[in-house]
């Protein structure tokens, strides 16, 4: 079966919930019917916008109730649970049994290495263990007042219990019983997970070959590099995995046109209920951590869109912004947005603003539509734009807002290691 170029991306956008008709009215049926489409949901601790994980599910159904999707994902009795599922994410709690292997893995690991600080922390280990069952699910920060235990610099470098705790999170030992204030509650499994989903026991194989075709199904279309990152799985072995489905009917191979490296065409799969539509309508803005652009070649190959987050670049280095965010219009990337929450003034920013080389214009009414939306979300009173960017001016005459002047102020430092601290 071969697909053109065009008719893969709108099977990828369908696939991921775009195209279809926003609901009237957005509660915890919607959201829980998008989180499984999805399947993860990656977390981020920077916030000069809006927290990551927040902004997939308005880009797909539009403005919600964020107290809602912390119910469904952060309560004591949420649905979903918190696991390295791509990087650090949240899934659905059923599927929790499919990363049992993976946990055993890293176990097997470390306690087969002395030189390693599983190995050589036993007995803090066990301390931690013993700390949560007697006292229930506890924020690392109480623990560590509790037991005197500094951090050893500043805020990312882990005191010594941050850090087993997160080992122990790792071997599946503990997991997140919800959050404060975007700080993770710690809680031994059997505190937060039933005993019946403890029970299950899914071997490697047959675990890979159930996140394969969720990532499939996900994708709708993808090559094996795609299906693989979408939760982290080794890429050799997906790719046996891949074959092994698609020998059995669970997946069809599929050639993309365009899809090719060195001339030869990339092996590609396709879910058999992936839809093919005609068009996609949409307009969405799309977090650096969205599905739809997280895999940076996928995107390049897709939208012809080369994208780089600059958050850790430093500021004089840096091209489109601090937090920009690629601009979904139909079926095409055709801009991106540097945008900033600023609550203390009751606006939402726009640092700067360009459009895509290479996509045509006449998209910018609809996009100065989303800001308003966007702006209303959340709870902010307009739209600001700032003087950076060739579409800058475009927005400002489409928001009916004076062109501000680049501000000055300087962006804020964000710690390389900041997206594994959530």
């Amino acid at each position: 079966m071969t697909l053109s170029a065009a008719q893969a991306r709108r099977i990828a956008l369908a696939a991921q919930g775009f195209g279809r008709p926003k609901p009237a009215a957005v509660g915890i049926r919607q959201l829980n019917d998008a989180l499984h489409r999805l399947g993860v949901l990656q977390l981020d601790s920077v916030n000069v916008f809006e927290r990551s994980h927040y902004l997939p599910l308005f880009a797909r159904l539009g403005a919600y109730d964020k107290a809602d999707l912390d119910r469904l994902t952060f309560s004591r009795k949420a649905r979903y649970v918190e696991y390295w599922a791509h990087v650090a994410a949240l899934i659905p709690l059923e599927s929790w049994p499919l990363w049992r292997w993976k946990m055993r893995e890293y176990r097997d690991k470390w306690l087969a290495d002395p030189s390693s600080w599983v190995a050589r922390n036993g007995e803090m280990l066990d301390w931690l263990r013993a700390e949560l069952a007697a006292k229930g699910p506890q924020l690392a920060g109480k623990i560590e007042h509790e037991s005197g235990s500094k951090r050893k610099g500043g805020w990312w470098e882990w005191s010594e219990v941050k850090t087993g705790l997160e080992y122990l999170f790792y071997m599946g030992e503990v997991v997140s019983a919800g959050r404060t204030r975007f700080e993770r509650t710690y809680a031994l499994a059997e505190q937060v997970i039933s005993p019946d989903l403890l029970g299950i026991e899914i071997d490697k194989h047959e675990a890979v070959r159930a996140l394969l075709v969720a990532s499939t199904a996900a994708h709708g279309v993808g090559t094996v590099r795609d299906l693989a990152d979408y939760f982290r799985l080794p890429q050799t072995y997906a790719a046996r995995v891949l074959t092994e489905l698609a020998d059995e009917g669970a997946i069809t191979p599929v050639t993309v046109a365009g899809w090719d490296r060195g001339g030869r065409p990339l092996k590609a799969y396709l879910h058999p209920d992936a839809r093919i539509p005609r068009r996609i309508e949409a307009a969405a803005l799309l977090s650096p951590f969205d599905p739809v652009v997280w895999e940076r070649e996928r995107a390049l190959r897709i939208f012809d869109f080369h994208y780089r987050i600059e958050i850790y670049t430093p500021e004089p280095k840096r091209i489109y912004g601090y937090y920009t965010l690629p601009v979904l219009v139909d079926d095409r990337i055709v801009a991106r947005i540097d945008l900033k929450s600023d609550r203390q003034n009751g606006v939402l920013r726009v640092q700067s603003a360009w459009h895509e080389p290479g996509q045509p214009r006449g998209y910018e009414a609809r996009v100065a539509e989303l800001l308003r939306q966007t702006a209303v979300w959340q709870g902010l009173g307009g739209v600001e734009v700032r003087d950076r960017g060739d579409l800058a001016d475009a927005m400002a005459v489409e928001l009916g807002e004076p062109l501000l002047a680049r501000s000055n102020d300087p962006e804020p430092a964000v710690a390389a290691t900041a997206i594994a601290e959530v």
